[in-house]
């Protein structure tokens, strides 16, 4: 390809917009083009790129037995419906009516379409297992879109489903795309983490995320780092599910409940303080409104969770808990009408008027933590030994505390470190979730008609291609690893004063000798100055760097650079092809 030609331009100042480096090298490098919020046009160098990764992962899929196919980006709205997912799923869903007045929306992932498949396409367990992956276009409506192609509206996802007759083919499928996750994206040039993550809107029960660790994620991850003198077990989860190991409380006897004044303490920090005890002998009290499906519909739930003081309630898992959809913080009039009063609430002794009703989720802390200082329902009082079982009673007792920087590891008891990623991949463990709703079944060999066993295993392509581009830049530009840059060598030519003619024909030779070698050659052909060339080359950030001039070639031949590097070297011309494989295979 020539430059003169290239469906692209260079910038040279960065787009106010753009925050994330990838974003802002991305634009200004001419990679891609914003249409709207979210929404990107890839240019041709960008498509290179990703055809570069796609090619990658189509590679290690059919490695482990992976069949390429091509599903719809539109979908029916029945099926969604099928799985209730057409109710769950809150405005991020694009939903239209056909000129028919038919419901229909854009995929936002396939597992409904490949449950359809397989109850069509799969009768016996002579038919399984199988692995069907696809490169599609899918499309949320995300509220807050940023960073460039990190969180986009639009995107390409890699997704792969795996059928199974029983729970050790799923294992099996979901241990082999454990793996060839990490193959892939070591191939592409960036390091991940696989850590444990919430299963979300696709459910089932189990998921991994491949995480890039970087200040610019929004995802917090925990990991434990170990201690001086025990070393780190491997423990990573994301923080929406990240367990701790959680302090007991000391045995003691139930005392009595004892109702004390407490003024202006509506703060855990100011209670303690006031009455002399540690937070963690301390209930606190977290009001959420909780949408939860029931049926077609979705109802508003209060939720009054109760949590130790010395700890924070885990919004995700609480979602879990009480099967939300989502959660928003109570209004003060929402408290007070089921009898609780804002900064001095407690689950004792609540009452309940105008028909409200809360639902009491515990930590799994408190029953086993006795007399706790708890709010007394009354403004500027508190209740001492507030005992769970005796007082109060839970719809609900789960894990719902917030894991944070230093808390012990739930496995190891070593300290857990904050950090931040992006979540370039992620792997589910459905099971029947889907199967079972869409009538998916076959029948085992004993002719019993069971629902196949799904896995459902996705990458982000785009996001990929912009992780890498976080990974790999400088002060000068973008640096791409040799597996996925759009081009491998970046041919700059430099007339000069004297034998312009004599630089372009070799320019144009050593072109043409590069692409019948099979080495992808970007040829900057344009009229500008050797700065400007040479910065638009550092920008781009292809691999090689040669550069035809008129001093190179009374040297005897080209200028090489490699942009990792900082030396350049004259390769004779009718070596460079054979120079450049050589480099080629040892990248």
């Amino acid at each position: 390809m020539k430059m003169s030609q290239l469906f692209s331009q260079t910038l040279r100042d960065t787009p106010a917009e753009a925050d994330a480096v990838s974003h802002q090298l991305l634009l200004r490098a001419g990679f891609i083009a914003p249409l709207a919020a979210g929404i990107f046009s890839y240019l041709p160098l960008a498509r290179r790129a990703l055809n570069k990764i796609e090619a990658i992962i189509r590679q290690e899929m059919d490695a482990i037995g992976g069949q390429e196919m091509t599903m719809p980006v539109v979908h029916p709205a029945e099926l969604w419906q099928q799985t209730g997912r057409w109710y769950s799923i809150d405005a991020e869903m694009g939903r239209f009516q056909d000129r028919n007045g038919r419901d229909m929306c854009l995929a936002m992932t396939h597992e409904e379409v490949v449950a359809d498949l397989t109850r069509r396409l799969v009768r016996s367990y002579r038919h399984l297992p199988r692995l069907v992956y696809h490169l599609q276009t899918k499309f949320r409506d995300d509220p807050r879109p940023r960073a460039g192609l990190i969180r986009v509206r639009e995107f390409t996802m890699k997704d792969s489903y795996s059928l199974d007759a029983d729970w050790e083919g799923l294992d099996r499928q979901y241990q082999a795309h454990y793996q060839a996750y990490f193959n892939i994206f070591n191939r592409c040039g960036l390091s991940v983490i696989a850590v444990k993550s919430d299963t979300g809107m696709m459910g089932g029960q189990m998921a991994h995320e491949y995480m890039y660790l970087t200040p610019i994620g929004e995802d917090t991850l925990l990991i434990c780092k170990g201690e001086a003198e025990r070393p780190a077990c491997g423990y990573a989860a994301n923080r929406q599910i990240a367990r701790f190991r959680k302090e007991a409380a000391a045995l003691e006897v139930a005392l009595p409940i004892e109702k004390v004044a407490t003024p202006e303490t509506k703060t855990i920090e100011s209670l303690a303080r006031l009455l002399g005890v540690s937070k963690a002998r301390t209930a606190k009290a977290v009001f959420m409104v909780g949408a939860i499906p029931a049926g077609e519909a979705v109802v508003d739930r209060l939720i009054f969770a109760v949590i130790r003081g010395d700890m924070e309630v885990n919004e995700t898992k609480l979602a879990n808990a009480v099967k939300a959809r989502a959660l928003r913080p109570a209004t003060e009039a929402e408290i007070r009408a089921v009898g609780a009063a804002p900064g001095y609430a407690s689950p004792v002794g609540l009452k309940i008027e105008n028909g409200a009703a809360a639902m009491i989720v515990v930590d799994d802390t408190i029953p086993a933590s006795p007399n706790l200082v708890a709010g007394a329902n009354e403004d500027g009082y508190h209740l001492l030994n507030v005992n769970y079982g005796r007082d109060y009673q839970a719809a609900i007792v789960a894990d719902i505390a917030a894991a944070r920087e230093g808390d012990a590891c739930v496995e190891c008891g070593g300290r857990l470190q904050e950090v931040r990623g992006v979540e370039v991949g992620n792997i589910f463990k459905l099971g029947v979730k889907y199967s079972q709703s869409m009538g998916a079944t076959f029948l085992d060999k004993d002719g019993v008609e069971k629902p196949v066993i799904m896995g459902s295993y996705g990458i982000g392509v785009g996001r990929l291609l912009a992780c890498v581009a976080e990974e790999h830049h400088d002060e000068y530009g973008l640096n791409w690893p040799a597996s996925v840059a759009p081009y491998t060598v970046h041919l700059v030519e430099l007339a000069g004063k004297k034998g312009s003619a004599a630089t372009h024909q070799a320019a144009a030779s050593l072109y043409a000798a590069l692409w019948a070698a099979g080495i992808e050659t970007l040829w900057d052909d344009r009229e500008e100055s050797p700065g400007v060339k040479f910065n638009d080359a550092d920008l781009i950030g292809l691999p090689l760097r040669l550069t035809v001039s008129e001093r190179a070639l009374q040297q005897g031949g080209v200028e090489v650079k490699e942009r990792r590097q900082a030396e350049k070297q004259v390769v004779a011309l009718d070596q460079i092809v054979t120079w450049v494989n050589d480099y080629l295979s040892k990248t």
